[in-house]
This record gives C-alpha cells, sequence and structure tokens, in this order.
C-alpha cells in the first residue's frame, strides 16, 4: 500500500482522509492539526512539518480553503516542495484559482514530481459517505496512479484535461450552482409573496422541465426554514471570485455570476456568512419585504 501525506483536515478533509484510513491505506497527517488525535487514533502517522510529511509519502493531498494557504504548504518555510521526492505525485483537492494550480503543477514537474488539480463537489456528506465527485487536471499516468485513492474518497473521478482544468471546471460548477440556487430563490420568494404554496409549487416543478437537485435539496430547505450550513455561503462567495477572476483572465464576460456574487457579498455583510448558501433566499425574501 503506498503511503499517503493528508494536508488539511477540516470539515471536507477529516472524513476524507478517515475513508483512506479504512480502506487500508498509511495515512501521515501534520500534528498541529486540530483533527489530528482523533486521527492518529485511527492509526495515522504525525509529523511535525509539510516538509517531513512530503518526505515520508508516496502521494501528498492537500484539502485547503483556498490559493493562499495551499502555495504557504507547498511552497512556504519546511513546505511540501522542500521534502516531496521526486517520482512521488501531489493532489491538491481544495478550491483554488486555476492559475494556481498551472504554478504549482509547472514548479514541481521542475523537481520530477506529477501534480494534479482534483477539487471535488458533495459536500460535508459526499465527504463521509466517500461519493465526492473528483475533476481532475494533469496527466493520465499521474490520474491512473492515484485512481484507486478517488475510489475510496469518490463515487466518480473524471480527468478534464491539461493541469488547471480540473479547478476551471469547478469553477463553472459554482457558478451553474450558485445561479441555479438565485432562481430557485426569486422564484420561490414571488410565489411566497403571491400567496402560493411553496410544497406543492416544488413537487409540480420537479416533474417538469425546472427540475433539478438544487430545485429539489435547497427548495426543502427554503420550505423547511433549513439554513444550517451544508456549504457555507461564504465558502461559495469565495468560489464565484475564482470563476470571476478566470473570467478575466480569458475575456469571457460572467453576468450571472458578477450578480450573484453581488448578493453573497450582502449576505456577508449582513454577518450571515456561516449559513448554507441557499441562504440568498433569505436576502431575496428581505429585499421583497416579506417578514
Amino acid at each position: 500500500m503506498k503511503k499517503i501525506g493528508f494536508i488539511g483536515l477540516g470539515i471536507m478533509g477529516k472524513p476524507m482522509a478517515l475513508n483512506l484510513i479504512k480502506a487500508g491505506y498509511a495515512l501521515n497527517i501534520l500534528k498541529k492539526s486540530h483533527a489530528s488525535g482523533d486521527l492518529a487514533k485511527e492509526g495515522a502517522t504525525t509529523f511535525t512539518s509539510s516538509k517531513e510529511l512530503a518526505r515520508n509519502s508516496d502521494v501528498v493531498i492537500t484539502m485547503l480553503p483556498d490559493s493562499p494557504e495551499v502555495k504557504e504548504v507547498v511552497f512556504g518555510a519546511d513546505g511540501v516542495v522542500d521534502g516531496i521526492e521526486r517520482g512521488s505525485i501531489f493532489v491538491d483537492m481544495s478550491t483554488i484559482a486555476p492559475s494556481t494550480a498551472r504554478e504549482i503543477y509547472a514548479k514541481l514537474q521542475e523537481k520530477g514530481v506529477e501534480a494534479l488539480d482534483a477539487p471535488v463537489s458533495g459536500g460535508q456528506v459526499g465527504a463521509e459517505t466517500g461519493n465526492l465527485s473528483i475533476m481532475c487536471g494533469g496527466s493520465q499516468s499521474a490520474f491512473d496512479s492515484v485512481l484507486p485513492l478517488f475510489q475510496v474518497m469518490g463515487k466518480s473521478a473524471v480527468l478534464i484535461g491539461d493541469a488547471g482544468a480540473g479547478q476551471m471546471t469547478k469553477a463553472c460548477n459554482q457558478m451553474i450552482v450558485g445561479m441555479t440556487i438565485q432562481a430557485v430563490s426569486e422564484s420561490f420568494t414571488l410565489a411566497k409573496k403571491a400567496g402560493v404554496d411553496l410544497a406543492k409549487m416544488r413537487e409540480a416543478l420537479l416533474g417538469g422541465f425546472a427540475q433539478s437537485r438544487i430545485l429539489d435539496l435547497h427548495g426543502q430547505r427554503i420550505i423547511d426554514r433549513n439554513f444550517d450550513p451544508g456549504f457555507k455561503i461564504k465558502l461559495h462567495r469565495k468560489d464565484m471570485n475564482i470563476a470571476l477572476e478566470a473570467g478575466k483572465e480569458f475575456s469571457v464576460p460572467l453576468y450571472g455570476s458578477a450578480l450573484v456574487a453581488s448578493h453573497m457579498d450582502a449576505i456577508l455583510a449582513l454577518g450571515n456568512g456561516e449559513k448554507d448558501h441557499s441562504s440568498i433566499a433569505l436576502l431575496m425574501e428581505q429585499l421583497a419585504g416579506i417578514k
């Protein structure tokens, strides 16, 4: 079994790492992590620096909040790049800028290390159940080597293209999700103010062309008034910024994404950044004068 280094044991990373241990992989983690004690009890080996973790791992996986954190772990003092051995594979499963993914790939290539950008979709539940959707950018050989790991953590893994393609796909995913939540929120707000039964409307719409997983799940959230986070809106706002920056890079106007991002900004300004991204509905209701 390969030795796997895993950095980033947060709400997503911890269950992903635990699934690898349960599948029989030898897991290396950082001692400073809040979750390291729990995983050490399950058999993980702890290290004090990313450099030492990387030196003792065949594959290094990161699952971190954003581009700056990934770059710090990889290129910072005692970082991954200082310890990772030629022939190893680096897999970043965070959601970061495609340009950052390409930068990491190029610099690790200089060390004889393959790199994959492999962001995920599926949220905390998907991480816990091993049902994530994994979108990859990088070489076919690196993808084939780590596919067994992806099959433990996810229900599907697709090699999209070269370095950065996985992150670009994730940005597009977040655009579609964000704009669909916006559409559901607006339609539910209009119906609510008009006195329409939201539960019956949702049922009717799910039987037609408007059917979607977001209408199904987040429509029910809006009806139930359940805005506890499955995916925090402050994190989705970060992802929308990645998409908008990519739009600037390639001179593609993203009008709908910009509108959704501005509504997310308003929600953050109101102090609701910890709520689920379906809480866009709360802002629409407030703007519509619904109490």
